[in-house]
């Protein structure tokens, strides 16, 4: 299995290449002047120049992309033009954000889509399968930006009961530890934090998740569906095992590969999906960073980000990958 990985790992050398090429050329063919939207109108015409010779934009587009790759290679991503910073540094603050959500999301979207898609697959054409196959359509068909603006409307605009925006309140959270909000606010101790963490997540987490529910629900009950016509689940039940032994042990067990590879898949789309919702929640990540870079044509800014996901898709990949000799052993390399 480990030459499995290493050479799936070595293939992903050309993708990462391919990928920043196509977005650093993409930023440069963007209309826009990175020098004359971060300096100002105002402006001269030495500081442009000086801008440009400082972040290296009076050279070539060739010299430059190849002076990042040889950068990057070490890992360094270059330093944001926006912020001033080395581009890890300023992801590193924004990403424990970006995977709070994401996790958080993961887990509405498992509690929900699962059990929706075994009890509609136990109960094929009832009213159970008919209800959790309405339901997935629409977590599918529902854009999460749209989904965010109405449940902000409804609960911070009319019921008044969660935050409209953000990941804390002022004054709540502690000091920052692993920039978990939530995790640090356990580990201090810091009960009110917890809640307020709790409270500032809900809203962001089910309008990202929602979709996720949709796919997962739709998925897993094909593959309960399969496996229950499978021999050994007749074998099962003639020897007089219950029903839901039967459906949740043995059934289940059995229909993971095709679930897990789902929750690998929308994992990754998780934290790429964020985007939109972080900015509608103003959500401090990488997704509303991904915004302002762009907006501020953040060349390595954004080039930095767009390696940081594809980074993360790979290794979600490689890591479901690995996973499914120990769900099927069945399965080898």
């Amino acid at each position: 299995m480990t030459a499995y990985l290493l050479r799936r790992l070595v293939g992903t050398l050309p993708v990462l290449l391919l990928i920043s090429l196509l977005v650093f050329l993409l930023l440069q063919a963007a209309p826009g002047d990175p020098t004359t939207m971060l300096l100002g109108e105002d402006a001269t015409a030495a500081d442009i120049a000086e801008a440009k010779r400082r972040w290296g934009l009076d050279q070539p587009v060739y010299v430059q992309y190849l002076k990042f790759v040889r950068a990057a290679a070490t890992g360094d991503l270059g330093k944001s033009f926006r912020f001033g910073e080395p581009v890890g540094a300023v992801i590193a603050q924004r990403l424990p954000a970006t995977i709070e959500l994401a996790i958080f999301s993961m887990l509405v979207a498992i509690t929900l889509a699962i059990p929706l898609g075994v009890f509609a697959a136990a109960r094929p054409n009832s009213w159970v399968d008919n209800l959790g196959t309405s339901f997935g359509l629409f977590g599918i068909s529902m854009p999460n930006f749209w989904l965010g603006i109405m449940l902000i409307l409804f609960f911070s605009g009319i019921l008044h009961v969660l935050p409209s925006g953000g990941q804390s309140t002022y004054g709540v959270a502690g000091p920052q530890q692993t920039g978990f909000y939530f995790i640090d606010s356990m580990v201090q101790g810091n009960w009110p934090g917890v809640k307020d963490a709790l409270l500032h997540v809900i809203m962001p987490a089910l309008a990202l998740g929602t979709n996720m529910v949709g796919m997962l629900m739709r998925v897993t009950r094909s593959a309960v569906l399969e496996v229950m016509n499978e021999e050994y689940v007749v074998t099962a039940r003639a020897k007089g095992l219950a029903e839901q032994v039967i459906l949740w042990r043995h059934v289940l067990t059995n229909a993971l590969i095709p679930i897990i590879t789902v929750v690998g898949l929308e994992l990754g789309t998780l934290l790429s999906g964020s985007i939109i919702v972080e900015t509608v929640f103003a959500w401090p990540g990488v997704g509303s960073l991904l915004i302002t870079g762009v907006t501020a044509r953040d060349y390595p800014l954004v080039t930095g980000l767009v390696l940081m996901y594809t980074v993360a898709f790979v290794t979600i990949n490689l890591i479901i990958d690995a996973l499914y000799a120990f769900i099927d052993p069945r399965i080898r390399y």
